[in-house]
Formats: C-alpha cells, sequence, structure tokens
C-alpha cells in the first residue's frame, strides 16, 4: 500500500523487522527496549507505556519486565526482540529464523507467539531452514535455492506435487522375502524395497486404501506382521525433488 521508492518512511512504518542475529542491549531492560522502540517510531510517552505493557504481557515477559536482558535466556530475549519488531503495529512483521539456536521448549513457545500474531491479523514472514516449522506455521511457502524460488504454494499444494505415500510394513527376516514375492506383483505397488532391519518398503499411489489390501494379502498368506506404518511426503521431500539434495546436507 505504499511506494518503496516514493515514499519509503512509510513503508518502514508499515513494515517490523526481528534480525537473527538479535538486537537487544545487554543493560537494558525489557521494558525499557520497548518504550525506547515505540518512541523511535514517534508513539508519545504514555501510549509507548501502554504499548510497553501490552507486550510485555503478551509475550509472558512481565515478570522479568525489569532485569536486565543480559540475564534473560535466549528463548526470553528471543521474545522480547519480536515484541520491539511489533511495538508500532506494523500491518506485516519479517522474523528472520525465528527459532534458531532456541531450546524445544522455548521454540514451542515461540510457534505459539507467531500463530497469536497470525490470528490477531498481522502478515508474518518468516525465512527459516526448518521445514518442520514452515509445515506447522505457513500458509504459503516459497523454497528458495542459490538465490531462485524452486517451488512455492501451500504446504499441502507442495506436498501433492510428490506423487504417492510409502507404506513401511514390519516383518520377521524369515518371512521378508516371501512377503516381497507376494505384494511386488500388486498392481497398487508401485515399487518395493526391502528395509535392512527387516520387512519392505512399498510405494503406492493412496496409502490409505493400500494398507488394508496389504493387511489381507499378508493374512491370507499366513505372514505375521510385526507393524505398518504409513508416511505421506515432507517438505524435506520437495526440498530433496526441486534441489537434489535434502535441506539437511545443505
Amino acid at each position: 500500500g505504499a511506494d518503496l521508492r516514493k515514499d519509503p518512511a512509510e513503508v518502514r512504518r508499515r513494515i517490523g523487522y526481528v534480525a537473527q542475529g538479535g538486537s537487544t542491549w545487554d543493560e537494558s531492560t525489557a521494558r525499557e527496549e520497548l518504550v525506547l522502540q515505540a518512541r523511535l517510531y514517534g508513539i508519545g510517552k504514555a501510549e509507548a507505556n501502554r504499548r510497553a505493557n501490552r507486550a510485555l504481557d503478551a509475550f509472558q515477559l512481565t515478570e522479568y519486565a525489569d532485569r536486565k536482558c543480559k540475564t534473560y535466556s535466549g528463548g526470553q530475549r528471543r521474545r522480547v526482540e519480536i515484541a520491539l519488531g511489533i511495538i508500532h503495529e506494523p500491518k506485516i512483521v519479517f522474523l528472520d529464523e525465528p527459532t534458531t539456536g532456541l531450546d524445544p521448549q522455548s521454540r514451542a513457545h515461540m510457534w505459539d507467539e507467531i500463530r497469536r500474531l497470525r490470528t490477531e491479523g498481522m502478515t508474518v514472514f518468516i525465512t527459516t531452514h526448518y521445514l518442520d516449522e514452515a509445515d506447522a506455521l505457513c500458509d504459503r511457502i516459497a523454497i528458495m535455492d542459490h538465490g531462485e524460488v524452486v517451488a512455492e504454494g501451500t504446504p499441502a499444494e507442495l506436498k501433492r506435487e510428490i506423487s504417492g505415500e510409502v507404506v513401511i510394513v514390519g516383518l520377521d527376516a524369515p518371512s521378508t522375502p516371501r512377503a516381497a514375492e507376494l505384494l511386488d506383483t500388486e498392481a497398487y505397488v508401485s515399487k518395493l524395497e526391502t528395509v535392512d532391519e527387516g520387512g519392505l518398503r512399498l510405494y503406492v499411489d493412496e496409502g490409505a486404501t493400500a494398507i488394508p489390501q496389504v493387511l489381507r494379502r499378508l493374512d491370507h498368506a499366513g505372514l505375521d506382521l510385526r507393524s505398518i506404518e504409513l508416511h505421506r511426503p515432507s517438505l524435506d521431500d520437495v526440498f530433496l525433488t526441486k534441489t537434489g539434495r535434502s535441506l539437511r546436507e545443505s
């Protein structure tokens, strides 16, 4: 809604940005940081204090509000940084790898905060190397490789581009060859592989319809199953298909 070249100041007022490297000062408190940030956006002193109190409450920081930032945990500090990025109530906030370096509990809490911002009507633009994070939080995803967007769409749309699903059948080692012989001829199995620890990996179009047929076939043959699992394509599978490698290998 604002021209970047003609009115850059208005663009800055409408966006928030939280850097990956952090932006809090060791010797300041969260309250001081938030009030100062609001004042820098031209917000009056009384309103700046009101917004700081509201942000401290929303991000569950009230208990630590008047302690110096150097005493905070990584998760607490990260919450302060995101609060700083939205204190001026932007229409869109850019979060650069918001959960990098956080422990699992802090990461889960950060996910909740991001969901809350979205629910309250703010557009949240995230860069992340965690594909499970993108899958859990994002309405739309763009996968980039060497500076180029190689895939874009909703998580469901991207995963649908990877054809088929995988059914993993757990069997005792002696039963595996016989089961492979029986299932390899089934029309719904496009590819069959033996699993190292015993059992089979079946590539099928629809796992939900394939599983009952696998169970019936093996039961009729008198073969006992140890387990059966359905694996649907993940965003890491999408990344692998689009770039030729897993993101974890990047």
